[in-house]
């Protein structure tokens, strides 16, 4: 089916709307975006600058997708933004720009971005993740797949989400989570695994009893990250889900939360 496009919003010349589109009331489209298939953008919505929506979204009303970046290092040139499949993006989101001429700002497939939520210049965030109301991400942040951030975080630039990790309403993030782990509070520490995210998402058994031994060793052992690593690496029967919590904690440059 041909994309809908109302009457009084404005599409600019160059644009690409792909079928299936729908664009509502008193949108704006800038003439470097493209809307892929099936995309739904309900009402007032900004895509501007160089952005590039995928199949099968749904924005809601007054979410600003692709405006440039607040990085005072910005330059000129076209930077962007891209976002995958099947994502919802409720009110007021605001996704910005990367920073460097030929980067993104990166939102992969099959996330929930809940209202008034803002991801800042060169964040990458995976697929599955959901970010609940009026969480603030700074420049430069990674969220790896299947993570939860819960309303009202904020977290500080450069800084990692692990895989599945889960991090509590109201927190303030200021280093690296490793995946699978829960967190809360400002100042934040690790409260525990994410035992039920790993049930819901199919993880063996192995792979649970894997990560609940890593906590205690991680969390719960007065040794240090790098002594706790090494336990890990020669303690625990290891599995895919361990080998990524190790890999993430030695690759960290701003230190895990602990």
């Amino acid at each position: 089916m041909k994309a809908f496009i109302h009457p009084t919003a404005i599409v600019e010349d160059g644009a690409i709307i792909e079928d299936d589109v729908i664009i509502g009331p008193y949108c704006t489209i800038s003439s470097g975006c493209k809307i892929g298939k099936g995309t739904k953008l309900i009402s007032h919505v900004v895509v501007d600058g160089n952005t590039s929506i995928g199949k099968n979204n749904t924005i809601s009303p007054f979410a600003v997708l692709g405006g440039k970046t607040q990085d005072l290092k910005y330059k000129g040139g076209s930077p962007g933004v891209k976002i995958g499949d099947n994502n919802t993006i409720r009110e007021y989101v605001t996704i910005n720009a990367a920073t460097y001429d030929g980067d993104y700002t990166i939102v992969k497939n099959n996330c929930l971005i809940m209202a008034y939520s803002h991801i800042a210049h060169c964040c990458n965030i995976g697929n599955q993740v959901i970010i609940a109301n009026a969480v603030q991400i700074a420049g430069h942040v990674t969220v790896e797949d299947q993570a939860t951030i819960e309303g009202m975080v904020g977290i500080v630039q450069f800084l990692r989400i692990g895989r599945m990790a889960f991090v509590g309403g109201l927190s303030k993030v200021s280093k690296d989570l490793p995946p699978f782990m829960i967190a809360h509070g400002d100042p934040i520490d690790v409260r525990g695994f994410n035992k039920i995210g790993m049930e819901r998402k199919g993880c063996s058994e192995e792979s649970k009893k894997s990560i609940k031994e890593a906590y205690r060793i991680l969390y719960r052992s007065k040794e240090s990250t790098s002594s706790a690593i090494i336990r890990l690496e020669n303690e625990i029967d290891m599995t895919d889900e361990l080998r990524s919590l190790i890999d993430f904690c030695k690759s960290s440059s701003k230190g895990i939360i602990r």
